[in-house]
């Protein structure tokens, strides 16, 4: 049922229960009130880093791999994020990429040599081609390395807190991560197809059975079109998303980039007023909404 808000400067307002207990400014005069009844009990996190509505996410520059300083809402850095690039690896991975497909490619351009006045050779021809580019991509992406993304307490990576594992090294229309806490037990599943990126970025959060919860998307159709035709427009269109409980219009969080030279994000979940959505898992995603999509 709502409860009724009266502000001393007449104004009166409707909030839903679950507001219950809360201090909320008036939205005439913004003086602070609070909410008749009992507060709703929220639910515990795992972890005291985690235990709160407000993120504040830094992106180091100058970083060959991905990492991020998270913080409270009084800048208190809290847990230090790390997705490694993998360079060397990925490097010699190409590399051997390349030096494979070369030896097939060549040993049937060479068969085709021998055929140049037949079938043969524009069969062997063809399986030249078809050779290189099959060996540049079954070796190149079976010796790279998966990027998972690792969360810290501190820079000195001495205590892990979470980690989200890229699922498959190759991933051409869908993406799927999956959130384990330090113990390597599964708290959610990240999903994303990259079609739907044509219209209007969307990443789904599923439980450990693979049911759909929750749903990151961008924050407007008519921004994302903007987005898709403008680009970005020196930051004036950057990309936000809301979350939303899956199947429904109600938002839970926002994941908003800040309009800094600097990558900072604010991951919002004061919403989420029972905290039924993880902040680990919440978390998780907000770093995937950025180095998942290449911001």
């Amino acid at each position: 049922m709502p409860v009724r808000v009266s502000c001393q400067c007449g104004t009166s307002f409707e909030l839903k229960d679950e507001f219950a207990g809360r201090v909320v400014k008036c939205p005439q005069c913004g003086r602070p009130n609070r909410v008749p009844g009992q507060p709703v009990a929220a639910q515990p996190q795992a972890d005291p880093a985690f235990d709160r509505d407000l993120f504040l996410l830094r992106q180091q520059v100058l970083r060959i791999s991905e990492k991020y300083d998270v913080a409270d809402e009084q800048g208190n850095k809290i847990v230090f994020v790390e997705r490694p690039a993998h360079l060397l690896r990925n490097l010699g991975a190409a590399l051997a990429g390349i030096v494979a497909a070369c030896m097939i490619g060549g040993v049937f351009a060479g068969l085709a040599a021998l055929f140049t006045q037949s079938a043969l050779g524009v069969l062997f021809a063809s399986l030249a081609v078809i050779g290189f580019l099959v060996g540049l991509f079954v070796v190149g992406v079976g010796l790279s390395a998966k990027r998972h993304v690792t969360f810290y307490r501190d820079a000195s990576k001495g205590q892990k807190l979470l980690e989200v594992l890229q699922d498959r090294k190759w991933q051409l229309i869908t993406a799927t991560y999956t959130v384990r806490d330090p113990s390597g037990r599964t708290l959610a599943l990240l999903w994303k197809n990259y079609m739907y990126n044509l219209f209007r970025k969307r990443w789904y959060v599923k439980d450990a059975s693979g049911k759909v919860q929750y749903v990151a998307k961008e924050d407007s159709v008519i921004l994302s079109l903007l987005r898709r035709l403008l680009g970005p427009l020196f930051g004036f269109l950057r990309t936000n998303f809301i979350i939303a409980r899956n199947g429904t219009e109600e938002v839970v969080g926002e994941f908003n980039r800040k309009f800094t030279i600097l990558d900072r994000y604010v991951l919002d979940l004061r919403s989420d007023i029972k905290r039924s959505l993880d902040r680990r898992v919440a978390l998780a995603l907000g770093v995937m909404l950025d180095t998942g999509e290449r911001r």
